[in-house]
């Protein structure tokens, strides 16, 4: 399997309640509601943003990423209103070790629903069926309770924490490391 195999052309999936389909320069507005709220941008690698050319930059990155055949996110489209409430997808893949990391955002409106273990339960679904990953992890910051709680609910195991992992808002954080292994999907999903 090759990187360009799976993001020549990324396919739009979906779920009950939402629709996962690339992000286009017409989603500026929505990803700035969510993108601009300090309590979204709390637990993220990226700064809350401040003005629209934030959020433009964000998205020229993730359009170049679509153009370029790399690793880039999903987003997140509320079937009901039609508008992006977050992003999710693999941020990292390492071909070669069959693995990928997993990230995500959500509008805060969002929160506590289950849209996003929704979400995340169909990424693992097609990072084991279509991209025939053997592990997929995903992290948080200790202090995200609710990402924690939405990797647990997805079929992620903890599997402890890594000490002064990564140097974000200008300090050294320690992550919760979570993963689910190709094995483990099949055992949760086996027909009962």
């Amino acid at each position: 399997m090759r990187i360009e195999d799976i993001f020549s052309d990324l396919p739009t999936l979906e779920t009950g309640r939402t629709i996962l389909r690339k992000l286009r320069s017409e989603d500026e507005p929505d990803i700035f509601c969510y993108g601009s709220d300090d309590e979204v941008s709390r637990y993220t690698s990226w700064p809350t943003h401040q003005t629209m050319e934030d959020t433009r930059h964000y998205l020229n990155k993730v359009l170049q990423k679509y153009d370029h055949h790399a690793v880039a996110p999903w987003g997140i489209v509320d079937k009901e209103t039609g508008r992006v409430i977050g992003t999710s997808g693999f941020m990292a893949w390492n071909v070669h070790h069959d693995k990928a990391e997993l990230g995500y955002a959500l509008s805060k409106d969002y929160w506590n629903r289950g849209y996003m273990t929704e979400v995340i339960r169909t990424i693992i679904s097609y990072g084991f069926e279509r991209m025939k990953l053997v592990r997929i992890e995903a992290s948080c910051l200790p202090s995200n309770l609710g990402s924690a709680r939405v990797m647990e609910k997805a079929g992620m195991t903890f599997e402890g924490i890594i000490r002064q992992s990564i140097f974000v808002k200008g300090k050294h954080e320690d992550l919760k490391l979570y993963s689910i292994v190709v094995d483990d999907y099949r055992n949760q999903n086996k027909p009962r």
